[in-house]
């Protein structure tokens, strides 16, 4: 039987979700994800922190409670100290144990240069699955997480960001989504999906195509790290964000005030970003005031609208 014709099957890969959801019986369908990526930090420790919230999200992402983890791992055995490795691991053990779950095991090959990753195994129920298909005209977006990790860490490989704003980044990306995922489950969002390698605009592009909606982007009320507008403005940018415009452009519809800049921090791919929410726009400021008592720094960024076309609109 193809995955396809399986109605087992909840979620797949034709809506470019986050994760695979497959139903089990009437009460547990589990959901599965798989991540991974070279170092975006120095530090190992930090570096798993970092990749394991990153791979966690895409259950959280899908409404989920993560259970265990796998660790998929490429390492240069001959250049590195296994003490290294080590440090990696342990960074995304906490992390996991963090959210709960547990780490079951792995897959390691010797490789040139550091890679590492979880696939994770989540489970929800059946008829609580959050996919990036369910926005509707006149839901409210909410951002959990500023934009703007993918910029600074190309600055600190070009050791152009101070520590203020490595540590910043680097907050935000070892945080665990999972609170913003109790809110937005308790409040019955219609929609989600995290942020991560095609920027806000790429991921918001998907839920708007898997959907059959467009959308609007305040770009006043899109939260931005400290420093990234004056490092992007010095042509500090990753390669990805440029990619992501180029990829996108025939959705786009610009405000004629926006300048490259900005156009480029809503392109620019994050790791380890926050959850974009759809949910009922009568819910909005319910939504960013429960986000925010638990610590999540939600914003209102924007609004979907019918279109029969998944066409961005960004205004000022």
């Amino acid at each position: 039987m193809s995955s396809m014709a399986d109605p087992n099957l909840l979620v797949g890969a034709s809506t470019s979700d986050d994760a695979a959801v497959y139903r089990l019986n009437d009460q547990i369908a589990i959901v599965q994800t798989v991540d991974y990526f070279t170092p975006v930090v120095d530090d190992p420790y930090t570096f798993g922190q970092i990749t394991a919230a990153n791979a966690l999200s895409d259950i959280y992402a899908m409404g989920a409670r993560p259970l265990l983890a796998l660790n998929i791992i490429g390492f240069p055995v001959k250049l590195l100290s296994l003490d290294v490795l080590a440090e990696i691991l342990k960074g995304g053990a906490d992390k996991v144990k963090e959210a709960g779950a547990i780490v079951a095991g792995g897959h390691s090959i010797e490789d040139q240069e550091p890679k590492y990753g979880l696939a994770v195994t989540g489970v929800v129920h059946p008829d609580r699955v959050i996919t990036n298909a369910g926005a509707r005209p006149g839901d409210a977006l909410i951002l959990t997480k500023p934009l703007g990790t993918g910029i600074i860490n190309t600055a600190v490989k070009g050791k152009l960001a101070d520590g203020a704003a490595c540590r910043a980044a680097i907050n935000v990306m070892t945080a665990l989504n999972d609170r913003a995922a109790r809110v937005m489950s308790g409040l019955g969002a219609g929609a989600c999906t995290d942020i991560t390698g095609f920027g806000l605009l790429g991921h918001l592009y998907e839920t708007l195509a898997a959907s059959g909606v467009g959308g609007r982007v305040f770009l006043k009320e899109v939260p931005v790290l400290d420093q990234v507008r004056p490092l992007a403005s010095m042509g500090i940018v990753p390669g990805g964000a440029y990619r992501n415009l180029e990829y996108l452009k025939e959705w786009l519809r610009w405000d004629k005030g926006i300048d490259d800049v900005d156009r480029l921090i809503l392109a620019d791919p994050q790791t380890s970003g926050g959850l974009l929410i759809a949910v009922s726009g009568g819910k909005a400021d319910e939504t960013v005031r429960a986000l925010r008592e638990e610590g999540v720094a939600g914003a209102r960024i924007g609004e979907i609208i019918e279109s029969d076309l998944p066409l961005i609109h960004v205004e000022e």
